[in-house]
């Protein structure tokens, strides 16, 4: 009975310290999670400010272009004949290089449409541009004498100009169109320039792009930023069909508007959308690419509608999605360390702690009966003093845990490692006591417990009520029976990944007999069900296993009158369940 008590007050105190240091390993993972969202927060409200500011300067660098583009137009109205027939392709050539555009291009309108009459570039000549939405209808309300209505693109007096877009005629090449007519003439002029020509240089030195390439490099933790359209996001990319049959990308309607994407999930459409219409954070903790990773999906509006984003019926968006992707791996290596420095010193009390006990079991054990009396009021005070270490232990961790994620929360890694070094070593946990009726078992158990955790196997165990296997069983051939089961198991769980790494063995005391059932993980289990499994030497795991380990197992089960069969009643599973009368 005391033997039980003192029995008791042991696997209490191991589970007291179990659960504080359960306690703390999730505080400190909530903790440094909360952390993370804080800084991608922080991160993500810079990163939003600086693309918007390069994003408007860009647009205000291509109002410039815009300017200079009807600049050219009206130079070149001034060099020409207002009678479209009057004027030769020769003409536009010559004035293409000296007002330094790509090319010039006359539009005529006829009686069902406008065409592309006159033009520097021969591959721009007969196109028809009814298709060209919504361009047609700036074309028609330029003719009309009307300012253009469009929601977007530069107006100006007779003038009109859209975003950089590819080109119809030229359908690798991104350009910028300007469109004039004042009514002077029966034709619009149409100068234009190419996106590396103009605009490419300024967005290198100072664009989205830029700026997404130096925030990655500067920030460790950050592995992707991408600018995405919320409207073609689940649509892809936009392509359409030239009157060549070439095909058109759309550079306005790209569903990755800046940065890249290879951090791609399932989810990552529903988390967007969700972002974009209830206008608020998304937060996606996910392993992607073989990487655990934190994807943070943040709303952006936009203040004045621009051509550059465009949704899939061609109107400006609203609002588009930022998404960054953060590395988890750098939390969760400072939470491995954390833990390991908790479980250290918790390791250490506990090895004290239960010394002193077992001190204080002996000492009571060889006294007399005056001994016996002072040998309980030091068991007494020595358990006193072991809860009153217990409780200091707390005080110090949560003070050791504070600390740790008060230099986590600021950033000072350095400090933090230091800090982490100082309470590190190296620590077992100690195996949980597995109260089994028979210590045969017991012995078993524990070893394959140890070699489990070597494997990466998830051994799962269930006993009921097994204080009569003693009478009918040798304690060796009861080693010997679970023993090889257990490493038969073993060896064809090991084949597969860590997740999928299962075992389990569950014994009980029935009537008349006992049970035991031994399942792990087995693709294909059913292909086993006519192999002779408990032939000597045969074995379904290759030439480098001997065969016995099962061919024993049913020796020594016959030898007790016992039987053993294999049951596979669930996939991927296959089960032994042998059973022997007592």
């Amino acid at each position: 009975m005391r033997r039980n008590v003192w029995l008791l007050a042991i696997i209490m105190i191991a589970v007291l310290l179990g659960v504080n240091n359960t306690i703390y390993y999730f505080t400190t993972k909530n903790s440094l999670e909360d952390s993370l969202q804080h800084e991608l927060e922080s991160v993500a409200k810079q990163i939003e400010i600086s693309i918007e500011l390069s994003r408007n300067g860009a647009e205000e660098y291509q109002e410039q272009i815009g300017r200079e583009l009807r600049a050219a137009s009206i130079a070149t109205q001034f060099a020409l004949s207002p009678n479209v027939e009057d004027v030769s392709n020769a003409q536009l050539v010559e004035l293409a290089k000296k007002l330094d555009m790509v090319d010039i291009t006359l539009l005529k309108r006829t009686a069902d449409n406008i065409v592309l009459y006159k033009s520097s570039n021969p591959k721009e000549l007969g196109y028809k541009t009814n298709t060209w939405k919504p361009w047609y209808q700036a074309f028609n309300e330029l003719f009309d004498k009307k300012e253009v209505s469009i929601a977007w693109g530069q107006r100006l007096p007779n003038f009109w100009t859209g975003p950089f877009e590819f080109s119809s005629t030229e359908t690798k090449s991104v350009q910028k169109w300007g469109y004039y007519y004042d009514g002077t003439t029966n034709y619009i002029l149409d100068p234009y320039v190419s996106y590396d020509g103009r605009q490419l240089e300024y967005d290198k030195a100072t664009g989205v792009g830029k700026l997404i390439s130096e925030t990655l490099k500067e920030n460790k933790t950050l592995e992707e930023i991408t600018v995405i359209n919320p409207e073609t996001f689940p649509l892809g990319q936009k392509n359409t069909i030239s009157n060549n049959g070439e095909v058109v990308k759309h550079m306005t309607q790209n569903p990755i508007i800046s940065g890249a994407y290879t951090f791609k999930h399932q989810d990552d459409q529903a988390n967007v959308k969700l972002a974009y219409e209830k206008n608020e954070k998304v937060t996606e903790d996910a392993v992607i690419n073989g990487e655990h990773v934190m994807k943070v999906f943040i709303p952006v509006d936009v203040h004045e509608q621009v051509a550059s984003m465009l949704d899939e019926k061609g109107n400006p968006i609203s609002r588009y999605v930022l998404s960054l992707v953060a590395d988890y791996g750098i939390i969760q290596n400072t939470l491995d360390k954390q833990f390991v420095n908790i479980a250290i010193i918790i390791a250490i009390v506990t090895v004290l702690s239960l010394l002193a006990v077992f001190w204080v079991v002996t000492a009571y054990r060889k006294s007399k009966d005056e001994l016996a009396r002072r040998a309980q009021e030091t068991y007494l005070e020595e358990m006193n003093s072991l809860f009153q270490s217990i409780r200091s232990q707390r005080h110090d961790f949560v003070n050791h845990v504070q600390t740790i994620q008060s230099l986590a929360s600021l950033g000072r890694m350095d400090e933090l490692k230091v800090y982490a070094s100082e309470l590190t070593g190296e620590i077992r946990q100690l195996n949980d006591i597995i109260n089994i009726g028979s210590p045969a078992i017991a012995a078993v158990v524990r070893s394959k417990l140890l070699l489990a955790e070597l494997l990466k196997v998830d051994f799962q165990t269930d006993f009921e009520n097994l204080n009569k296997l003693e009478l009918g069983m040798k304690s060796l051939d009861m080693t010997r029976l679970l023993g090889n089961l257990i490493d038969n198991a073993f060896d064809e769980a090991v084949k597969y990944a860590e997740s999928q790494r299962l075992v389990r063995l569950a014994a009980s005391q029935k009537d008349g007999y006992y049970e035991f059932i031994l399942s792990n993980t087995c693709h294909n289990a059913e292909e086993l069900a006519d192999k002779p499994l408990f032939q000597a030497g045969y074995s379904s795991k290759g030439s480098t296993h001997s065969g016995l380990g099962l061919h024993i197992v049913k020796s020594i089960v016959e030898q007790y009158k016992g039987t053993i069969r294999l049951v596979i009643n669930e996939p991927n599973v296959v089960s032994f369940i042998v059973k022997i009368p007592y």
